[in-house]
């Protein structure tokens, strides 16, 4: 490994800086901010790109501050941005859109980025960890970070589990799971806590022996035929989340995205309107949108899980359920296309079988939620294709002191 003096020039999808060596060989240095001059340990060499690692900051950006979480110390992967000022993070974010808008969309102007105010620290009340050798819940050890690190084939995951007794990002009652929780034998976890009703469940995988954790916690392991479940409040909405079905990272995240998403689709839902949800998990974009419009809602969810918790969310509303990969769902014959079609994919985006759903329903507004800005911008390209002009996006900061992205889009035709 070999060490190198570097100035990066800005921030990448993933959490690294950009900078360049003597050769003009892009490296992706981690730890390092945009305006700093850093000493790096090449720790990934390749033709044309290398990966390395700070060792020491020579001249520090003012965007720089010390991490608040000593769990990052001792190598937790949990939230590797804590050395970024706050406000610079949300910037940096927003420079990584309009980068990837720009270089993957063809963009030449991408929209003026906006920011979604939050009601509070968008605290994680969901979360899936590994398990140490002594039956402890943390996130994996980081690249690079010192401690054991694997070699050669397959091996247990825990001695890659850091152990802490604090978590900056979890809510102070998942915290406590975090902290006191065992599982010993087991090779992985999902925490789930319920903010509004103070419900707790654990998912246990990988077998494993005896759990111990508070008794008001409730226990299932992975396979289990009965269902665990918690609830909770989104803008006025109560919601069942089971621990199979996915949810946002918490309720503060999930009432700003859903505040963003409302805005996006704007006039276009009133009373009568008729609002589509591909992706709808269980149900809370189409829930607070239809319960505030009036709207008729469709949901459409592939995950048995999610469809059980969506009928019993959205009972209330005029709404319709469809069991469906998007890529296949189509609207029925006859039936005229909707007002508003939001859309919130996993991680990849639409990509062509999901774009193909969104572009055949012919909604005149389509809300993109996206938490990947190379998705979105392939998305964009897609839908740009099918006749939508992209005509804004706001970012969320649902996941502070990390790179991730979430982004709602507006798209018009």
């Amino acid at each position: 490994m070999s060490d190198l003096v570097l100035e990066p020039s800005a921030m990448v999808a993933g959490g690294a800086a950009l900078a360049r060596d003597e050769d003009g060989r892009v490296v992706f240095v981690d730890g390092a901010l945009p305006g700093e001059r850093v000493l790096a340990r090449v720790e990934d060499a390749r033709r044309d790109f290398a990966r390395a690692r700070v060792v020491e900051v020579l001249q520090a950006s003012p965007d720089r501050v010390g991490p608040p979480c000593a769990a990052l110390a001792t190598g937790c992967g949990g939230c590797t941005w804590q050395h970024v000022r706050p406000e610079a993070q949300v910037r940096f974010k927003a420079d990584i859109v309009i980068d990837a808008l720009r270089r993957i969309a063809r963009l030449a102007e991408p929209p003026l980025l906006s920011t979604q105010p939050l009601t509070g620290p968008a605290l994680r009340t969901t979360a899936r960890l590994g398990v140490s050798a002594t039956g402890r819940a943390g996130h994996n050890r980081r690249s690079g970070a010192s401690g054991r690190r694997r070699t050669g084939g397959p091996r247990p995951r825990s001695p890659d589990v850091v152990e802490t007794d604090a978590c900056l990002a979890t809510h102070a009652s998942l915290e406590e799971l975090v902290a006191a929780g065992r599982f010993p034998g087991a090779s992985e976890v999902l925490l789930r806590v319920g903010v509004a009703s103070g419900e707790r469940v654990v998912r246990v995988s990988g077998g494993g022996e005896a759990v111990h954790v508070p008794g008001d916690v409730t226990v299932v392991r992975t396979g289990d035929r009965r269902s665990a479940f918690v609830h909770e409040e989104v803008a006025g909405r109560r919601f069942r989340i089971s621990t199979e079905s996915f949810f946002q990272p918490g309720p503060v995240a999930a009432t700003g995205l859903a505040e963003a998403v409302t805005a996006a689709a704007g006039d276009a839902l009133t009373s009568g309107s008729h609002l589509v949800d591909l992706y709808a998990g269980v149900g809370l974009f189409v829930s607070v949108l239809g319960a505030a419009s009036g709207a008729r809602v469709t949901a459409v969810e592939s995950e048995a899980p999610a469809v059980a918790d969506a009928e019993v969310n959205l009972a209330d509303l005029d709404a319709r359920i469809v069991t469906s990969e998007v890529g296949r769902w189509r609207l029925p014959p006859g039936e005229a296309p909707p007002d508003v079609v939001v859309a919130d994919p996993a991680r990849p985006g639409l990509g062509r079988p999901g774009a193909a759903a969104v572009v055949t329903a012919g909604a005149p507004r389509v809300v993109l939620v996206s938490c990947d800005p190379a998705s979105l911008a392939r998305d964009t390209l897609l839908l740009s294709a099918a006749g939508y002009r992209l005509a804004s996006v706001c970012l969320v900061d649902a996941f502070p002191h990390t790179a991730h992205v979430e982004t709602v889009s507006r798209f018009d035709r």
